[in-house]
């Protein structure tokens, strides 16, 4: 029997759904022709869910991550878990 205690890493998780519903959001957008990346900007700096096309449920799919949450996982793969 191994006597190690195994670390849950919930934070991974998280950043490992944020990632997944970035990838979704992104790709509706594309897919209706808007640029994603001004797209996002807009919605992470105001706040406004409309920045954020209906397709593929694409707005309510953002809506259930937290901006702050958002923005840290962006920064940290932008500038490295350090």
């Amino acid at each position: 029997m191994d006597n190690h205690t195994v670390r849950f890493n919930n934070q991974e998780l998280k950043s490992q759904a944020t990632r997944e519903v970035l990838e979704k959001v992104y790709e509706a957008l594309v897919e209706k022709g808007y640029n994603p990346i001004n797209q996002l900007v807009g919605y992470l700096i105001s706040g406004d869910p409309t920045y954020v096309t209906s397709h593929n449920d694409a707005r309510n799919i953002i809506k259930r991550v937290d901006r702050d949450e958002i923005l840290e996982v962006l920064l940290k793969n932008f500038i490295g878990d350090k």
